[in-house]
């Protein structure tokens, strides 16, 4: 299934964020190789601006492939990628999607990421028209937890096992939010 829309920009009182580019290669690498913000990714730290580019470009497939949509943060002062959140692995017949995101160091306990997760879990319920959004967690990401939990997600439990990344298998915590529970 093609998406036909236009990308769509969301911005709140300090952020814009918008479509991924070609020029938010550079950012995104060196997010990507800060080991702070890869620890609970579940990937390895990128190598290089072809990595980079690489997601760049699955992001924009995902949109226009109507698998998921992933928007780059941006500071509306400045403009320039700060991080990126969006839904992945969006199943149309079920009316769900996973939600994932990250953000460079520089701007970890600055409130960005509760403020860019409202629009986007907005546009997710009535946009997409979603009745369920997921995430999978690191058990031991006690920040990303902490976010997914003030924005109204709830715990279901673990994930014996779920991913296989570089240091064996791991377990993940699933959490979700309802659109009948949403504030």
């Amino acid at each position: 299934m093609e998406n036909k829309q236009k990308f769509p920009i969301l911005e709140t009182a300090r952020l814009k964020l918008r479509r991924p580019l070609q020029k938010d290669v550079s950012a995104l690498l060196e997010t990507t190789q800060d080991e702070a913000v890869m620890k609970y990714y579940g990937m390895a730290p990128y190598e290089s601006k072809a990595e980079a580019l690489g997601e760049i470009n699955w992001f924009n497939k995902i949109f226009a492939q109507a698998e998921g949509i992933r928007w780059v943060i941006t500071e509306k002062a400045v403009g320039s990628y700060i991080g990126d959140i969006g839904f992945h692995n969006h199943v149309i017949a079920h009316s769900r999607a996973e939600i994932g995101f990250k953000l460079a160091k520089a701007f970890w306990q600055k409130g960005i990421m509760t403020e860019a997760l409202e629009p986007v879990l907005e546009y997710g319920f009535s946009v997409m028209q979603l009745n369920r959004i997921e995430a999978v967690v690191d058990p031991d990401n006690a920040g990303c937890l902490g976010l997914l939990k003030k924005a109204g997600f709830a715990q279901e439990g673990i994930l014996r096992e779920y991913e296989r990344e570089q240091k064996g298998y791991v377990d993940l915590v699933m959490l979700s939010l309802l659109k009948k529970d949403r504030r």
